[in-house]
């Protein structure tokens, strides 16, 4: 299943995102495209940009034989002359020609910021501006968004309530620079994120992780829009604290554990991953979107590596099938993004922002076998 699914990667995605993905007029990648492969005319957003030059700093690595190099340094180079700010941060939506269309700093696309300079260094090497851009990053978070006691803020104008996932997409950056960079800020960064999660994110009774909080860090009530147990962030928490600390009888490795649990006990259905639960683990969205199904093909793959148990890649296995499901598209190089509450395939572009969490499933399967052989 592996192969097939590299070969999709390799032989179809990578070389429809880096031509019909790619806008040679500005330079910049496309949000979405059609099953035509044609981009609609529309605004461009920081995550995805950032997203996409992370896709096309791997792409040698994995593989793809195209030449990634151009691709990455027009992507960084459109990212940071049309988002950054003076003071540091970076804004999170520019219209298709570059204008500026919402300055709002959110700490989410300054997660994928941080995760794309830490990247791109894979191909442009530790070029000391890329460096650069990095720690003046990481300075000005702590400035602007850090809150007494640790952790962030969710917005530098709207600080609360505050959210676990933008935290989680942090801690991987923040594990991407700590493994290219001897600098132990960026360690002490990963270590605090860490923290946060296993101190206010993790339940300590049921072990499950919910999405959105009150200035104090206290849980929102289930009503709340948005708070859920999402089975998609179980999996992609579990293996992040796998990435920060894999030791057999440690904490994290148990945490880690109880979390892809609770993914795969409550949250599969029909082989697939679906969208949330309540509280108490009763399906809340039987819906279903692709990234759930890349982040539950990560955890347990790599819990399969590491802990041998067959179990887990049984899990591994379902969750690549249930994968494929969404990339058998019908176009080229493209794929499903969502399931609808009857089980159906919404028809709609393929949007760029999910290519990102499948080369990242596609490469940790493959790693997880290797280690397991």
């Amino acid at each position: 299943m592996h192969g097939r699914l590299l070969s999709w990667l390799i032989d179809d995605a990578y070389p429809v995102w880096a031509t019909s993905g790619f806008d040679p007029v500005q330079r910049a990648f496309h949000e979405r495209l059609t099953p035509q492969g044609a981009p609609p005319h529309e605004a461009r957003r920081a995550r995805v940009q950032a997203r996409q030059v992370y896709a096309y700093s791997r792409a040698g690595s994995l593989g793809w034989r195209g030449d990634a190099r151009p691709l990455v340094e027009a992507g960084l180079s459109f990212f940071i002359g049309h988002y950054l700010r003076a003071d540091g941060l970076f804004h999170t939506l520019v219209e298709h020609d570059g204008m500026l269309k919402d300055d709002r700093v959110v700490l989410y696309d300054q997660a994928f910021a941080l995760l794309a300079l830490a990247s791109c260094q894979e191909v442009l090497g530790a070029a000391p501006h890329i460096i650069r851009h990095g720690v003046q990053l990481r300075t000005a978070l702590l400035e602007r968004m850090h809150r007494p006691g640790g952790g962030f803020d969710s917005e530098v104008r709207e600080p609360t309530p505050l959210l676990s996932n933008p935290h989680m997409h942090l801690f991987e950056a923040a594990l991407a620079w700590q493994a290219i960079s001897p600098d132990p800020a960026w360690a002490a960064l990963a270590d605090e994120v860490c923290e946060i999660a296993l101190r206010h994110f993790i339940d300590h009774h049921s072990g499950a992780l919910a999405e959105i909080f009150d200035g104090h860090w206290q849980v929102m009530p289930d009503a709340t829009p948005g708070q859920a147990i999402e089975p998609g962030h179980q999996f992609e928490w579990a293996w992040l604290l796998l990435c920060k600390d894999s030791r057999p009888g440690g904490a994290m490795r148990k945490v880690a554990q109880r979390l892809f649990e609770i993914g795969e006990n409550h949250g599969v259905k029909g082989g697939i991953a679906i969208n949330t639960l309540n509280a108490d683990f009763r399906i809340k969205d039987p819906a279903a979107r692709l990234w759930p199904q890349t982040e539950r093909l990560k955890a347990a793959s790599r819990l399969g590596a590491l802990t041998g148990e067959e179990h887990y890649w049984t899990s591994a296995l379902g969750a690549a099938q249930g994968l494929w499901r969404f990339l058998d598209y019908g176009a080229r190089g493209l794929w499903h993004d969502k399931i609808d509450r009857e089980g159906r395939f919404v028809a709609e572009p393929a949007p760029a922002s999910s290519f990102y969490h499948i080369i990242c499933a596609i490469a940790e399967f493959g790693e997880a076998l290797q280690r397991a052989t």
